[in-house]
């Protein structure tokens, strides 16, 4: 009897569905190597340098420490003196506090504003975007040295356009005006990077909303409200975590004005003052930054779970 002969093309199709039935590929030791080195290098720096510290300056918080002498044990005394004995402490949450709102506010909601007016497309929108992201380079300790040239009594700037040398307005001396002229300068810099956020989130927008909300009546401030900035809810996020970030970390700005004092008390000034300064009270200080974890935590948290409970109820 002849044989049959199967198809060369019937054996490639069985041959392509048993390579495809085949199980998960095995990581070789080259390949365990490699992933332990990449991921394990990262993660053993975040422990030790962000991690560590942190659950240090718990532990350190319940003690009274200078640094070179025995650490003793104090329980929650740092933290009532923090409440009840240091009178810096409560206007340096407030100023923290304004920090979080102005550039919430003020800051955050400008940003958005340029990004949707470039998004439109502006004349000259790539030269805009540049000179407004520009700041962003900057550190804030710049931003401060600036501020100085431009704020100063001593031939400042904006004493000079107004013909004040003989008596000028001192703007970082002034303990009622110096802490808004800084949030006013940290936000020069907060406003380009948010307007680079949006702008990302906006171009990622579907154009057929936009046109369907036209198409149903809808003139551009309810297209905008209604559609478009519902769909920004992850830059939203991310934006909202950045300002609170921004906010209750801003240190250097303020500190290379008049090192932090004279109305523009922070509580990141607080710490570095107590513990690195001359009464080097590491346990005291210790318990300012935890009360600052404590609520960038607080915070950050309530506004993740409100966005994710949101995202989840649509």
């Amino acid at each position: 009897m002849p044989q049959k002969t199967v198809p060369q093309q019937s054996l490639s199709q069985k041959t392509a569905r048993r390579a495809g039935r085949r199980g998960p590929r095995r990581f070789t030791r080259r390949d365990i190597a490699v992933l332990g080195v990449l991921l394990g290098i990262p993660v053993l720096l975040d422990i030790f340098i962000i991690w560590g510290p942190t659950l240090a300056s718990i532990g350190l918080s319940f003690t009274s420490w200078d640094g070179i002498g025995d650490i003793r044990w104090v329980g929650g005394k740092n933290y009532e003196n923090l409440v009840d004995n240091y009178p810096a402490f409560w206007p340096a949450v407030r100023h923290n506090l304004l920090w979080i709102a102005f550039l919430g506010l003020v800051a955050t909601p400008f940003g958005l504003l340029l990004a949707v007016v470039i998004d439109r497309g502006v004349r000259f929108s790539r030269f805009y975007q540049s000179v407004l992201y520009m700041p962003v380079v900057l550190s804030l300790a710049v931003v401060g040295f600036m501020a100085q040239l431009i704020l100063g009594t001593d031939q400042g700037v904006i004493n000079t356009i107004l013909n004040n040398e003989n008596d000028p307005i001192d703007w970082l001396g002034n303990s009622d005006i110096n802490l808004w002229m800084m949030m006013l300068a940290a936000s020069w810099r907060h406003t380009g990077y948010v307007m680079i956020l949006y702008l990302a989130g906006l171009k990622s927008v579907d154009p057929s909303l936009k046109e369907a909300a036209q198409i149903d009546g809808a003139n551009a401030r309810q297209t905008f409200f209604r559609v478009v900035f519902p769909t920004l809810r992850p830059v939203n996020v991310i934006v909202g975590v950045i300002t609170v970030i921004e906010a209750l970390r801003a240190f250097d700005i303020v500190y290379a004005v008049n090192k932090g004092r004279n109305g523009l008390e922070l509580l990141s000034v607080l710490i570095t003052d107590n513990i690195i300064g001359e009464a080097s009270r590491i346990g005291f200080g210790s318990a300012i930054a935890v009360v600052l974890l404590t609520v960038s935590l607080g915070f950050i948290v309530t506004f993740l779970v409100q966005e994710l409970r949101g995202a989840r109820d649509r």
